[in-house]
């Protein structure tokens, strides 16, 4: 049995393998990254390869996830469900995945916390490596390329275990998959919509806003970091944005509103 979660990818793939799942941007420096659902797949079954062959990440496995709203975070969360793990932002856990410029607190030898995997997320560019690997820190962008692209788990999912912990609340699988449906008709997302959203202002509401509910909807998702007000009216007539989180553009209106 594989995980609730993955099926929503798995639907995806079904309905529209080859059009646009994830746009990514980044003002500051020019980046433009764009992820179709079977090149996203194709991430997602080398992270899950990685975490499970590399890392010994299995079934009910805690993974301590701390990243913005990202292409590379999106492959690493269903990586992680894919396993059957349990995401999570708390500690304990056995391995911690975390961007580049956050690493030095961790490797901090004073740290009250140790893990048994920590790994760097460089978030750079076409996925280029991190510029600078500190000792016992794995390089996601570096190592995942090596691993298949094909995965199956040692163990079946089960769809009622916890997936998703977030302070005290634990969601299984279903109620991951549940939640994102109910989200997703809140924010008014149907298939065929295209989400504009600003990732700080996503940055704080977990997975659901910005990668689950707009997969669960059959809607596709255009990040912007640090978005130049002056190129949003644009960009969203290049990307055909109908809907939009943390920003305004005219004529294009707000989710849930």
């Amino acid at each position: 049995m594989t995980s609730p979660i993955a099926e929503l990818l798995h639907a995806r793939l079904a309905a529209d393998a080859a059009g646009p799942l994830i746009t990514y941007y980044d003002d500051e420096t020019g980046e433009r990254t764009e992820l179709s659902a079977a090149t996203l797949a194709n991430w997602v079954a080398k992270t899950a390869n990685l975490l499970q062959e590399g890392l010994d990440v299995e079934a009910g496995s805690r993974v301590v996830v701390v990243l913005p709203p990202h292409w590379q975070t999106a492959a690493i969360l269903l990586g992680a469900w894919a396993v059957g793990a349990v995401v999570t932002e708390a500690t304990p856990a056995s391995i911690f995945l975390t961007s580049e410029e956050r690493l030095g607190d961790l490797l901090d030898p004073e740290a009250d916390e140790v893990f048994e995997h920590l790994v760097g997320v460089s978030l750079r560019a076409l996925g280029a490596p991190m510029q600078l690997r500190p000792l016992g820190v794995t390089d996601y962008a570096a190592e995942v390329l090596v691993y298949g692209d094909h995965f199956r788990p040692y163990s079946p999912i089960d769809p009622d275990a916890v997936a998703l912990q977030a302070g005290r609340l634990a969601m299984t699988g279903r109620t991951v998959v549940a939640a994102a449906e109910e989200l997703a008709g809140r924010l008014g997302l149907g298939a065929g919509d295209r989400l504009l959203i600003d990732v700080e202002a996503a940055r704080d509401g977990g997975p659901l806003p910005w990668l689950l509910a707009p997969l669960a909807a059959g809607a596709s998702v255009v990040l912007c970091r640090r978005p130049d007000p002056q190129r949003l009216q644009r960009r969203a007539e290049t990307e055909r944005v109908t809907v939009t989180i943390g920003v305004h553009v005219g004529g294009v209106r707000t989710a849930g509103g």
